[in-house]
């Protein structure tokens, strides 16, 4: 008997929604979208240790590339070289187990910070100076993700404290120099977060609840608060031109709230799998979403339409544009039970 069933590594098909309407067309609005269908994934495998990559960044001038994962330490590649690993630069010595994240300072190009869940600090570190970082926080608990304001003088981590079931988010203050201290009684629930574009607001996603919450800050009253998923919300990310939160949940679908109205003005149903990240381009014309499939998918912000699948050799966990580039960078794992295995890193489209 016939076993139509696919198999588990098959990328599946995507499935184009219903025409859109005409006046949000590239060609109407004079858009020449690249030929994304033109380009191939450059796939760069780390074999035996680490044993995964957890996130993946660029810096604000997209000049460096940084890549973290079950090693104590973090990578970073100048973006016109390949991402091998014998040409990563490396940072450790303050991490005493794995780094779950890394976030780069959004108004000086050297500067970043890692955070490790396991030992509790966030690290910051100029990648000028590769033989040590320039200071370390040791938190309360440990942090999952971290986030910069727009002027890069407070951080916001989430992470499960000791004595609780939920994530939550607390901040950091920049002190003066490279110096950060804890704001006290500051602070929200939620998985992820992100600041706005003007730095005013916090917006926090739930992976166990199906709201997003929008909070003010530095005061952290509660501004607005929109149903968004079936299951909980993992990821958001915001348009750079300041109309739309996009959000991705557990139910595969991908969200864009109109942020002057804080209603959902489109959904993406085009994937297969739950939503683990999603990134806006530069010019916020186009959406990637990362999945818990074997794929990365590009989408038009203003259609919804999918514009093309790029294969990945596992789930890829994060994935992030280019900060003035239609390229974007993305890690991923080989599922268990493949012949070949290994941690990558990725990158798709061209940069110049």
């Amino acid at each position: 008997m016939k076993n139509d069933k696919p198999e588990e590594h098959e990328i599946p098909q995507l499935q184009r929604p219903p025409s859109p309407p005409p006046h949000t067309t590239f060609a109407t609005r004079q858009i020449h979208a690249p030929s994304f269908s033109a380009f191939k994934p450059r796939d760069y495998r780390f074999s035996g240790q680490p044993r995964s990559m957890t996130h993946i960044a660029w810096s604000c001038d997209g000049k460096r590339v940084a890549a973290v994962g079950h090693d104590k330490m973090a990578r970073v590649w100048n973006s016109d070289k390949p991402l091998e690993p014998r040409l990563a630069t490396l940072y450790s010595g303050t991490h005493t187990e794995d780094v779950s994240y890394v976030s780069w300072n959004p108004t000086h190009p050297d500067l970043f910070c890692t955070s490790s869940l396991l030992d509790r600090r966030i690290v910051f570190w100029d990648a000028r100076q590769k033989s040590r970082s320039i200071s370390h926080t040791t938190l309360q608990y440990g942090a999952t993700t971290t986030n910069y304001s727009p002027d890069g003088k407070h951080l916001l981590y989430t992470g499960y404290s000791a004595d609780s079931k939920h994530v939550q988010a607390s901040f950091l203050r920049l002190k003066g120099g490279n110096e950060w201290e804890m704001m006290e009684n500051v602070g929200a629930k939620g998985s992820k977060g992100i600041f706005n574009n003007a730095g005013d607001a916090v917006i926090m996603a739930h992976t166990g609840l199906h709201n997003l919450d929008v909070y003010n800050f530095p005061d952290m009253t509660l501004y607005e608060n929109v149903s968004a998923h079936v299951g909980g919300s993992t990821s958001v990310a915001l348009d750079p031109r300041g109309r739309y939160l996009a959000s991705g949940g557990l139910d595969g679908i991908v969200n864009l709230f109109d942020l002057d109205e804080w209603i959902c003005a489109r959904t993406i149903t085009s994937c297969d799998h739950s939503i683990n990240a999603v990134s806006f381009s530069y010019d916020g014309e186009y959406l990637a979403l990362a999945t818990a499939g074997p794929y990365v998918d590009i989408c038009a912000t203003e259609t919804a339409a999918p514009l093309h699948r790029v294969p990945s050799p596992g789930p890829a966990p994060t994935v992030a544009w280019h900060p003035s580039q239609h390229a974007i960078a993305y890690c991923s794992k080989q599922r268990d039970g493949q012949q070949t295995s290994g941690a990558y890193v990725s990158t798709f489209g061209i940069l110049e």
